[in-house]
């Protein structure tokens, strides 16, 4: 990146104060990760970025972008604006329009993540590739993607996430896709949407910004979004059942289109991410054994099926970044068909599913029991007052532990003193739980 402070102010509508001249090659609103040469963006929120001005300086920040009621001091490089947020969200336009990438939009109530980076790995064979880095898929994590990525960037993948009506709208007018993707239509954000059929209503808000003639690819198996009305000319659907699928909690093979396919990952669900990403790299040019290739080495985002080893040996699945029944009862089923042994299921509540959670979290109990744990944790009060009476019809209560959301620490601790070399932990929670503490308290930093 390589912008003036005159671009700055071109982009945003905004005022130059102090000194005229910057040479700005990066932007970041958060001061601990300043680097040299970096433009700071004073975001408001829980904390007040133009606290951290000073600081952002001393660290290497060559201007700020502030809001006009706060002075800023001396001779600083400064472009002010009503409203950083926007600034940085015009700003993320005008240097999308500069750089010029295809842009590829991928949302859904679960897998976008893995999906996200599947179709990376596929698109980085043949073209500059950039993608949303860990989760940062909202009105500040989107922009700052574009901000970040290089000028050299052909393909950008952008995840795009919603907890409201509008959002997806928002994010599609920004980024302006050529392709859109919807993964699935689950049960996460049931307590904003209420029903399935609204939560599918605004995840197709991804098409607002669409390119004229863009592709927007469906999952086949999903009436809500099959039988919508006014979907875009070019929608494609994926995702119907594949050939000779093998799975194993370190390998799933499929067939597709005659050519045989592995992802390294747990699980016939992830199949469905996988055959999307095979969509969008051919519509992009990609053959399928180079598309097959990308696949079987892709690398997964932390926390997402993450399979770990812990300090004894035994085998960590890490899903802790986030939860919801659809993808908690996959990933069980799942274990239960590989018939798992010495499995030990960590399970935390599944936040924001509204009035439906507790029978929800209730109605996990049989993925469980198919699952045949040698141990049960719960921890949060959805799961240890709605999946822990639901488990005891069934299972010894001496296997079922339970644990109060502030007691993540003491599950850790709990869980590594009795944990055996040959024993495989599979935990999974809303992020808001923090299971991984667990995580970090049984794996080796580092690994």
């Amino acid at each position: 990146m390589k912008l003036s402070l005159q671009d700055i102010a071109t982009a945003t509508g905004g005022s130059i104060q102090g000194q005229t001249q910057a040479a700005i090659q990066g932007v970041t609103f958060d001061s601990r990760q300043v680097k040299a040469g970096d433009l700071f963006v004073a975001l408001v929120g829980d904390n007040d970025g133009h606290d951290y001005i000073d600081q952002s300086l001393q660290s290497g920040a060559v201007a700020v972008l502030a809001q006009t009621e706060h002075v800023i001091g001396g001779d600083v490089p400064a472009v002010v604006v009503d409203d950083t947020l926007v600034g940085l969200q015009d700003l993320a336009k005008f240097y999308l329009k500069q750089v010029q990438p295809k842009v590829v939009a991928i949302t859904g109530s679960n897998g976008k993540t893995t999906t996200k980076d599947m179709v990376a790995a596929v698109l980085a064979q043949k073209y500059q590739t950039f993608k949303t880095p860990a989760n940062f898929n909202n009105e500040i994590g989107l922009p700052f993607t574009i901000l970040t990525m290089p000028e050299t960037t052909e393909m950008l993948v952008l995840e795009m996430g919603m907890d409201r009506p509008g959002q997806l709208t928002f994010l599609s007018k920004l980024a302006q896709p050529d392709v859109a993707v919807i993964t699935m239509i689950g049960e996460a954000h049931l307590e904003f949407f209420k029903t399935r059929a609204k939560i599918a209503q605004a995840k197709l808000e991804i098409t607002a910004g669409l390119k004229p003639g863009g592709l927007f690819l469906i999952p086949a198996d999903e009436p809500l979004l099959q039988e919508a009305a006014n979907l875009p000319s070019n929608t494609q659907s994926f995702g119907t059942e594949p050939a000779e699928c093998v799975e194993s909690l370190q390998e799933t093979q499929f067939v597709d289109q005659g050519q045989r396919f592995a992802i390294p990952i747990l699980g016939r669900y992830n199949v469905r991410n996988a055959l999307a990403a095979i969509r969008v790299g051919q519509a992009f040019g990609i053959d399928l054994m180079t598309i097959a290739s990308a696949l079987k080495n892709f690398t997964l985002t932390k926390n997402r099926t993450q399979i770990l080893t812990a300090k004894n040996g035994a085998m960590v699945i890490s899903d802790v970044y986030n939860a919801n029944p659809t993808a908690t009862k996959e990933v069980l089923l799942a274990l239960a068909k590989e018939q798992t042994a010495n499995l030990v299921v960590v399970l935390g509540d599944m936040l924001e599913l509204g009035e439906q959670g507790p029978a929800l979290h209730a109605g996990l109990a049989d993925a469980v029991f198919q699952a045949q744990p040698k141990a049960v944790y719960l921890i949060g009060p959805l799961m240890v007052d709605n999946l822990g009476p639901a488990l005891k019809k069934n299972l010894s209560e001496e296997i079922i532990h339970q644990y109060q959301s502030n007691q993540v620490e003491q599950l850790g601790q709990d869980l590594l003193a009795v944990l055996k070399a040959d024993d495989c932990v599979f935990l999974k929670a809303s992020h808001g739980i923090h299971l991984e503490k667990v995580v970090d308290e049984l794996v080796p930093p580092g690994k």
